[in-house]
């Protein structure tokens, strides 16, 4: 190999190095600082070690008395009908958008391009007053109804997706008598799987670690989510970091480990449909 190629080699390699450590090593900062103590963590640094790499005194009490356990619930039943809902509303929109010819057709398509580069901050006050008027604030309902309806990313998916399914089995389908609905349900719908594990990775992770809505739309305690279940230990004056640190760890590896085991489907979901 000439010196020209072995330097790119390495910095090929460095780079990755580099890339990895500044990943890493956040995520190491604060498993460190979940097992100190709240002295060792106020006159320690960041990067300094704990003395015991066994301490679960701060898990405990993250999981006591941050009420992470009814946090979990109330993100699980947040996440299984949020996530189910997106998947059947974005299918069927993406189905009636590229098989269907129909008036606007392109301007429907256009909308959802618009809607989906608009800052969602500037249309926060109408968005309240809307949840509020249909008497879905401070109810498990708010967070639903507003994931359900905001995600244009997953209908692009789907449409990219739907475009390499050939519209010669629609037709076949039809011929045999089979209805629209039919149609969708038994042909197109088992054909989107890898579109579909897409959406439910990049969905699910996305509302699993949202912090906004929940904390906007139910503030009741009773209501409180893994993600504001973490709030609770943070002060006006004060914050019991190495709580924090405790529970972030406790939300991180579930997500975490979930996306390492099927972050295949993630990039052949988004890449399949473009190469078929």
């Amino acid at each position: 190999m000439s010196p020209a190629g072995r330097a790119a080699v390495g910095a090929k390699y460095l780079s990755l190095v580099v890339a990895s450590v500044v990943t890493l090593l956040p995520l190491l900062v604060i498993f460190m600082a979940a097992m100190k103590t709240e002295r060792e963590r106020a006159t320690s640094g960041p990067l300094d070690p704990p003395h015991d790499w066994f301490n679960m005194h701060n898990f405990a009490f993250a999981f006591t008395q941050g009420g992470m356990l009814t946090a979990l619930v109330n993100t699980a039943i947040i996440l299984v009908v949020s996530v189910t809902g997106t998947v059947f509303i974005g299918s069927m929109t993406a189905y009636a958008i590229d098989r269907f010819r129909f008036r606007l057709r392109g301007l429907v398509l256009w909308a959802f391009l618009l809607a989906s580069v608009v800052p969602p901050i500037t249309t926060q006050v109408a968005t309240f007053q809307i949840i509020n008027g249909m008497g879905l604030f401070n109810t498990r309902l708010a967070p639903i109804a507003l994931y359900l309806g905001t995600d244009i990313l997953s209908i692009m998916i789907f449409v990219q997706f739907m475009r390499s399914i050939p519209v010669s089995l629609d037709e076949a389908a039809r011929i045999d008598g089979a209805s629209t609905f039919r149609i969708y349900r038994t042909i197109i719908l088992p054909l989107l799987k890898p579109a579909i594990a897409t959406v439910v990775i990049i969905k699910g992770v996305f509302v699993y670690n949202d912090f906004y809505v929940p904390f906007l739309y139910m503030p009741s305690p009773d209501l409180g989510v893994i993600s504001t279940s973490l709030f609770r230990f943070k002060g006006p004056y004060s914050a019991h970091w190495e709580i924090i640190c405790a529970g972030t760890v406790l939300v991180i590896l579930p997500t975490l480990a979930v996306f390492l085991f099927l972050q295949r489907f993630i990039y052949n979901g988004l890449t399949m449909g473009a190469t078929k």
